[in-house]
């Protein structure tokens, strides 16, 4: 939740208009690899509910929430099934690419036109780089994370 208010707050100039980094889905990523799909997807359900209650404002729930769920299952999917083809960071650009890609289909389908899917070439091209910052971050997190889950296992 913080990081979708801090990441607000990082205009990206030259882009895209509404490209975000995605840093929450470093956490998103993260919590698939270390605890599994049922966890992201509470986090995700969560965090998209929490956004609408600070933002107030329904649409932008719409918009979160049904690209969050469509990225986590992608992003679950590929780690389940394609974790020998593609690393973490090819995980993470499908699943930039799947929430970018929901984040049109949504505005389509509110706006009533497919006029929006013109965009999808310069998001898809954004997803790149954005994934592959998530990915590469997720793996510092995902490897750091385990290791201090099996020291505090040992401790305990």
């Amino acid at each position: 939740l913080i990081l979708s208010i801090i990441e607000g707050m990082i205009p990206l100039p030259y882009i895209a208009p509404g490209a975000k980094l995605g840093l929450s889905n470093i956490v998103i990523l993260s919590v698939i690899v270390v605890f599994g799909f049922k966890d992201a997807f509470l986090v995700v359900v969560v965090r998209s509910i929490l956004l609408m209650l600070i933002a107030t404002n329904p649409v932008t729930f719409i918009y979160s929430i049904t690209s969050g769920i469509v990225s986590t299952i992608v992003m679950s999917l590929s780690c389940k099934y394609f974790k020998n083809i593609f690393s973490l960071i090819g995980i993470s650009v499908l699943g930039a690419m799947a929430h970018n890609t929901t984040q049109v289909t949504v505005a389509a389908i509110l706006f009533t036109t497919l006029d929006l899917y013109y965009y999808l070439p310069i998001l898809s091209l954004v997803s790149i780089f954005t994934g592959c910052f998530v990915g590469y971050t997720a793996i510092f997190v995902t490897d750091n994370l385990e290791k201090t889950l099996l020291k505090l296992g040992r401790e305990a």
